[in-house]
């Protein structure tokens, strides 16, 4: 495969950056690491005017769920709410790395934003990451009123492995029929775990940042076996799930250069030909993770798109 030719050249320099790295579970602590490492690395603009906190959440077995809120300074008592997932492949990655993009939005939206620490895989496999994931929503939405939320404005958000548990935890809310979610917002999420064993896939995807090795190793840490069997559960694989009727309105985004290209394209369509109001936005020559390089134009109209979208959402 040799796709280098189709990045977009505002997009090369992050290469340098977001490097392949070779996952296993004896590199698992190193690599955790490093993925800290490089998130930190990133520039990040100073936000003000923001009040963060932390607080926990109990899960069905008694762990102690960190979620990190924030809140504009000078808000009404109470406010629309994003429930935020982080990516990482299920593997990596804490809710610290996009401290500075959820203080941004909370800014820049006038809305209460919390962002979940989930257990990761594979010390913590399915259903585990997803429970946490509700036990926090269904926490926040409980206690909306001392957490200055309105209750029937909480939607759900996330990139890459969050991407696809915030899918789930769409599913899991539809079915449980606790928490009326009014939104979800998925950035090239990790849906399909049939991915991995493409008779056909494509091409020109995933020959940078995440590759079809790495996404293999994500997906066997989650599911606790080989990816692509029979009776994946739909809250673990939402690509899975017969039926998508009934789900709040969806953005979604991914690139033409992105793993995850045709399964997002064709959970998509299903959710289109399901009634479910979906935006759908595929950005030319762009790679997965590809929004850190923050001064592509590319990166600015998804970012504009995005923020669009979720004012959309928000304010309905």
């Amino acid at each position: 495969m040799q796709s280098k030719h189709l990045v977009d050249p505002q997009l090369l320099p992050l290469l340098d950056v977001l490097v392949e790295q070779d996952f296993s579970i004896e590199m698992l602590p190193g690599l955790r690491r490093l993925f800290d490492e490089q998130m930190a690395a990133m520039p990040k603009a100073e936000v003000s005017g923001v009040l963060a906190h932390e607080f926990m959440v109990s899960a069905a077995d008694g762990y102690s769920i960190r979620v990190l809120a924030y809140r504009p300074e000078q808000s009404p008592a109470r406010l629309p709410g994003i429930v935020h997932i982080h990516g990482g492949g299920f593997v990596v990655g804490n809710p610290n790395m996009d401290d500075a993009d959820n203080r941004a939005l909370c800014r820049d939206l006038g809305c209460a934003i919390f962002s979940i620490d989930y257990r990761l895989a594979p010390e913590h496999a399915h259903p585990i990451p997803i429970e946490d994931c509700y036990a926090a929503l269904l926490h926040i939405y409980e206690h909306a009123d001392e957490l200055g939320v309105l209750p029937n404005r909480i939607g759900v958000k996330g990139e890459s492995a969050g991407g696809g548990l915030a899918a789930a935890l769409a599913l899991l809310a539809r079915d449980r029929k606790q928490v009326p979610l009014a939104f979800q917002h998925l950035a090239y999420p990790m849906l399909d775990d049939c991915t991995c064993v493409a008779a056909n896939p494509h091409p020109y995807t995933g020959e940078f940042v995440w590759t079809a090795k790495m996404n293999r190793f994500g997906w066997t840490s989650l599911l606790g076996h080989a990816p692509g069997t029979d009776e994946v559960s739909p809250y673990a694989s939402p690509a899975r799930a017969d039926d998508l009727a009934g789900l709040p309105p969806c953005f979604m985004m991914t690139g033409t250069l992105d793993l995850f290209l045709e399964e997002d394209l064709e959970y998509a369509r299903r959710l289109i030909r399901a009634g479910v109001p979906t935006e759908l936005h595929v950005y030319p020559g762009a790679f997965h993770a590809f929004d850190f390089q923050r001064d592509a134009d590319v990166t600015v109209q998804y970012r504009a798109d995005s923020l669009a979208a979720l004012r959309r959402f928000l304010e309905a």
